[in-house]
């Protein structure tokens, strides 16, 4: 090897490398990745490796992946040697494991074994460059009358030029998929392994913490959290080449859902990522995400968002049929059959679960689909049939190919992180409805879009109430409620009370203003009055504490609220309290004056 070469790696492997190496006697790990897809498999199943002081992990990139971006900032973060292609062809390994088919797998000296980076292989993709082996240069039906040979089953991807099998071991996670591998390549059929879905275990491993997942997401107790879930391509939920749905569940998402009533979230595919850029996609959905939308981050955050979520509109790929087997109900927006192998069980799902009317109101579609949902047992029975044994019979596969015995602890995969708080703060200017139901009982509700219609001679009140950071600036100076969140000690606002005469004397059509001290109060003052504090009695976070500030105005200036008038109507909810309904939620909220500071 000439000593040197720009770019090669020279510790722990290289040109002299056991001068300079610590640990010279560790069996050699080669991870290859193909791009961030295939990296999330890749890193449920490293952590099978800790703690044995005689492994050493190395990792490669392919470069075969249309969707190379976010590879090299992965590789950095997992922190393991990353050596070039070149290099790791030439190096001396005892196992390489990937989660793909790209590039010269074939060119490795260490045993080889591939893992599935789905539920299993569904999808159908145009015969790979043999010179190459990228597998994804297609997607759907191939050219010509023949249908694309099915990922992972077909021999274009199985064998090796010479004809052989590419892989030592084909990791299996159902007798399902080993039928058809039989069937649509016999020579493979001896590699394959049955090793459980590592992914999938450490989802149902996650289900006692469904709860804190749920408060990570910022969601309150009575909401419900929608899902939104898109594989790549143009079929897909995501994708414009049919209508453009996700164009317009958007658009009914803020037309037909209460803001206090139902949060909403997106599960989008690394290659729709890290094909179209993180902030393409943010500027894209911008307004989404201004209005309560959470995107989820697509190698950490999405199964603790599936575990979290009341139901997924998803499409054909590999999470909307994870959230099938937890048992979520399941509305699929998009399921282009012909891109699926017609025996996987994932096709007879797609047949089977209900389908999005893309022309009809999605609010009727979600209450039906919760109403009548029934799980349906392929998608449990089928994403694994050895849920929970994955770590075991992988590590055990592992450790045979490298003729390594096993250390002595059991094996364990790592258990699924509580993601970072999501507030779920929504900035587009919000139309409120409310209704005075009774002495300080009021019933709201916000809508981010037109909400409904008001036609009626007994329908609600309309409010506007606006965040102070919204993009729309102009509808500050219509706001009936200006409000913001913060922590009641920011120096940059002074003081609750300060900040919220300084929008009194902004806005002159402003009627009261609201700053938002934390999940369960805030600080509320009434144009001319002093400003008082709104807060839960239990003192728990289950609604948003602005929607308590528009429970008020709509007390205090409604004709229904009966006839105490001005000052005395303040004086009577500072005594007896507000009772705010948002949807099927109650609760009552202690109204009293803010002490000021020395006071």
């Amino acid at each position: 090897m000439e000593r040197g070469r720009t770019g090669w790696v020279r510790v722990p492997v290289g040109d002299d490398a056991a001068r300079w190496t610590t640990r010279k006697k560790c069996l050699r790990v080669l991870v290859v990745v193909h791009n961030v897809t295939s990296a999330t498999r890749l890193l449920d199943v490293l952590p099978l490796f800790d703690d044995d002081l005689r492994v050493q992990l190395l990792a490669t990139c392919t470069g075969s992946s249309a969707f190379a971006a976010g590879t090299a900032e992965l590789l950095a973060d997992v922190g393991v040697p990353v050596l070039p292609w070149d290099q790791a062809a030439e190096a001396d390994v005892d196992l390489v494991i990937s989660a793909s088919f790209g590039g010269r797998l074939d060119a490795f000296s260490g045993k080889l074994i591939i893992l599935s980076h789905g539920v299993g292989y569904t999808k159908r993709l145009a015969t790979p460059d043999t010179g190459h082996r990228t597998p994804d240069t297609g997607h759907g039906s191939g050219p010509g009358p023949e249908p694309a040979p099915v990922f992972g089953l077909a021999p274009s991807w199985l064998l090796s030029d010479r004809g052989d099998p590419l892989a030592d071991a084909l990791a299996l996670s159902h007798p399902e998929q080993l039928e058809r591998l039989r069937t649509a390549c016999p020579k493979a059929a001896p590699t394959a392994v049955l090793a459980g879905d590592p992914c999938y275990d450490r989802i149902l491993a996650a289900r006692p913490h469904r709860a804190r997942f749920r408060r990570a997401l910022g969601v309150r107790p009575g909401q419900r959290l929608v899902l939104l879930n898109s594989t790549w391509s143009g079929t897909s939920l995501f994708g414009d080449d049919g209508d453009d749905l996700i164009a317009a569940l958007l658009g009914r998402v803020a037309d037909e859902f209460p803001v206090d009533e139902f949060r909403f979230a997106a599960v989008l595919h690394p290659n729709i990522w890290h094909g179209h850029g993180p902030g393409q996609i943010r500027a894209w959905l911008d307004r989404a995400r201004r209005g309560g939308l959470t995107l989820i981050d697509p190698l950490h955050g999405w199964r603790q968002a599936l575990l979290a979520a009341d139901a997924v509109i998803g499409d054909h790929g590999s999470v909307t049929y994870y959230a099938a087997a937890l048992g979520t109900p399941v509305l699929l927006g998009a399921a282009p059959l012909a891109a699926l192998d017609p025996d996987a069980p994932i096709s007879s799902f797609m047949r089977e679960a209900p389908k999005l009317d893309p022309g009809a109101p999605l609010a009727p579609q979600l209450t039906e689909l919760l109403r009548r949902h029934r799980p349906l047992s392929g998608p449990a029975e089928f994403t694994s049939s050895v849920p929970g044994e994955s770590a075991a019979r992988l590590r055990r596969l592992f450790y045979s190919m490298m003729r390594a015995p096993e250390p002595g602890r059991p094996a364990s995969l790592t258990p699924l992180p509580l993601p970072g708080h999501e507030t779920g703060t929504v900035t587009v200017p919000l139309r409120v409805l409310s209704r005075v139901l009774g002495p300080g009982e009021v019933a709201v509700s916000r809508w981010t879009g037109t909400g409904p219609d008001l036609g009626a001679a007994d329908g609600p009140e309309l409010h506007l109430a606006v965040h102070e950071d919204t993009r729309d600036v102009d509808r500050l100076d219509l706001a009936d409620i200006v409000f913001r969140d913060g922590t009641p000690d920011d120096p940059r606002f002074g003081s609750p009370s300060l900040w919220t005469s300084e929008v009194l004397r902004r806005y002159r059509g402003c009627s009261l203003a609201a700053y938002v001290t934390g999940p369960s109060a805030c600080v509320a003052r009434v144009r001319g009055e002093e400003p008082v504090r709104l807060a839960t009695e239990e003192g728990e976070a289950d609604a948003d504490p602005a929607a308590y500030a528009s429970a008020l105005y709509a007390w205090l200036t409604t004709d229904g609220a009966g006839p105490v008038t001005g000052r005395a109507r303040l004086a009577r909810v500072v005594a007896d309290g507000l009772v705010v309904r948002t949807g099927d939620r109650v609760r009552r909220v202690r109204v009293t004056p803010l002490v000021p500071p020395g006071g």
